[in-house]
């Protein structure tokens, strides 16, 4: 009886066992089905609804793509005359797996690119799907290349930066790189309008990555960058770099800045730096080195008229009469007497005239360019509303010019200012300002009063002539209408009969105001000579700045910087339409 309920309790074990048993199969059975159905419902899916996106994937696998360069937008001047374009070049290439006679390629490539054979042979016998044997290859090189229908060596036309007047501007355009985006001036500022949409070369090729004879290549065709319309004018530029030339040989100087400048609305026509460089071979020194050097290049791409600070000297004085006049301190015909030097506290400060200029009226003093009289204004304007005027004038900012690199104006802080540092100030001494900065407000206090905004820009438009932006300037009242009067008559009698008298044009009026600075340290006996001028003195359209570093012999502004804006107006006046003019009357308002 024991055994029996033994066995007994066994078979129900064991029945117990197989039934659990069979339920997990059970359960197994249903998850695969169930994961089997999901299979089958995405496999259908795939099949039916995403069979095209799978094939074009699939078919990029098989697909080799390489690069068409999109043209870059060209530049031109005011008169429609272009100063940066394109020219055609080619891109060398070779695919590993498509190159059957890997001798013959590279000797082919070597005599025709004159490349080193080392440098080719690790391109050639290198396993990838495209190395670039030479980028900028002369178009007949290329074609020559081509010509000899080598398997596995791709010519593809693409195109470089050319500019066809080289040197013309050469700090004002800037250049490009190597993949022909922009690297200093014009090229880098406008870079969003002037650079294109490449293109695209799709090559059908096996699972060996071998192209497919007779197979059709697929182009996604590049789009052309859009043209840049400036208001330098190439003949005006010309002219004035040939000036530049000129003093900075004569007088073996270190370097001439010239500035011409529609004192209206602040376009800019010329803007010469020399010496400028070959745009087309930007990393080639001025004595035909090439050199990587940075500190080198920099300094020789670098814009002095826009980057570049200096003591104004006595070009200063306009500022300062300008304040003057606006809070009526002084009159046209007001008594003053140089002795040749003025006590400021305990400091003596010369005139440039030490021997003085004895009793002289306002006017007199503004021809002599008399120290003493400016200090005496600059002491009764006051430190408080100097720097007021500083500020309403935009001589404390910048002066939003559309080239990189622009320097701020560098000047004492207001409350470390006292009567020796004011009386300084007050004649264009210790502080700094750049030459835009410089020629831009004196264009805006002889205008009218008008602010204006120095620029290069004026448009631009598609490769098929369509405008696409306008570029527009606005400017604020900085002076009144009767102070930028009296000032056009003061500035015209510096050059009818004052110091710059050898700016003076037979038949028109000229305003303008001679200098000579001093760089620090003052020891070093360097000088800068400078002239600003503008024409026709009652209704001013073209401003000339001429700065003239370290020159070497005689050193007055006078001298040696006004012959060269006479010469300039000479050329440019009759040039831009510009008629004859008599000296101004005295004007109906002295700022009593």
């Amino acid at each position: 009886m024991g055994m029996l309920k033994l066995l007994s309790v066994q078979h129900g074990n064991h029945s117990t066992f197989l039934t659990h048993h069979r339920k997990r199969i059970a359960v197994l059975f249903g998850l695969l089905c169930f994961c089997m159905a999901g299979l089958t419902g995405r496999l259908v899916f795939l099949m039916l609804y995403r069979a095209d996106h799978y094939s074009e994937m699939a078919e990029e696998l098989h697909q080799r793509e390489r690069s068409i360069k999109a043209a870059r937008g060209r530049i031109l001047d005011r008169n429609g005359t272009v100063i940066a374009a394109n020219r055609t070049v080619c891109t060398i290439s070779v695919i590993h797996n498509q190159i059957k006679n890997p001798e013959t390629v590279i000797q082919s490539l070597c005599e025709i690119l004159g490349t080193e054979e080392d440098s080719v042979r690790k391109k050639v016998e290198k396993r990838s799907s495209r190395e670039i044997i030479k980028t900028n290859v002369d178009k007949p090189l290329g074609d020559a290349i081509r010509d000899c229908k080598l398997n596995g060596v791709k010519v593809d036309e693409d195109y470089k930066r050319y500019y066809p007047y080289d040197s013309l501007a050469s700090k004002v355009l800037g250049f490009t790189g190597g993949d022909n985006q922009g690297i200093i001036g014009l090229e880098v500022k406008y870079e969003p309008y002037l650079k294109g949409r490449n293109g695209t070369i799709l090559t059908m090729t096996d699972a060996r990555g071998v192209e497919l004879e007779n197979a059709a290549e697929d182009r996604i065709e590049p789009i052309a960058g859009n043209d840049l319309r400036v208001s330098l004018d190439v003949n005006i530029q010309k002219y004035a770099e040939q000036l530049a030339y000129q003093v900075l040989e004569k007088k073996n100087a270190k370097a001439v800045s010239i500035i011409v400048m529609n004192p209206q609305n602040g376009e800019i026509m010329a803007m010469v730096n020399v010496p400028e460089f070959n745009l087309n071979e930007p990393f080639t020194l001025a004595d035909g080195t090439e050199t990587s050097d940075m500190e080198r290049l920099n300094e020789m791409w670098r814009n002095a008229c826009v980057s570049d600070t200096y003591e104004p000297g006595s070009t200063f004085k306009i500022i300062t009469t300008a304040a003057a006049l606006e809070e009526h301190l002084v009159t046209l015909d007001e008594q003053f007497n140089c002795s040749g030097a003025i006590m400021v506290e305990d400091t003596r400060i010369r005139c440039h005239k030490t021997t003085g200029h004895g009793p002289e009226t306002f006017v007199d003093a503004i021809k002599n360019s008399c120290n003493p009289v400016f200090i005496q204004l600059g002491l009764r304007i006051g430190v408080e509303r100097y720097f007021s005027y500083f500020r309403q004038f935009g001589l404390a900012k910048k002066t939003g010019i559309d080239l990189p690199g622009e320097a701020n104006t560098i000047m004492h802080a207001e409350e470390n200012v006292g009567p020796v540092e004011l009386a300084t100030i007050s004649f264009g001494q210790s502080f700094q300002i750049s030459a835009v900065q410089l020629a831009t407000t004196v264009s805006s206090l002889i205008n009218g009063g008008v602010r204006v905004t120095p620029h290069v820009a004026r448009e631009v438009r598609d490769s098929q002539g369509e405008l696409i932006e306008q570029f527009t300037y606005e400017g604020e009242r900085i002076v009144s209408e009767e102070t930028s009067e009296t000032l056009r008559y003061l500035l015209n009698h510096v050059v009818s009969s004052g110091t710059g008298r050898n700016g003076a044009v037979e038949g028109y009026a000229i305003g303008g105001k001679t200098a000579t600075s001093q760089t620090l340290p003052r020891s070093n006996g360097r000088y800068i000579a400078s002239f600003i001028g503008f024409a026709p003195a009652q209704d001013p359209q073209v401003l000339a700045l001429v700065i003239i570093h370290d020159p070497q012999g005689i050193y007055y502004g006078g001298t040696i910087a006004a012959p060269v804006v006479r010469e300039l107006f000479e050329n440019i006046l009759p040039y831009l339409g510009i008629e004859k003019s008599e000296d101004l009357p005295e004007p109906s308002l002295q700022n009593p």
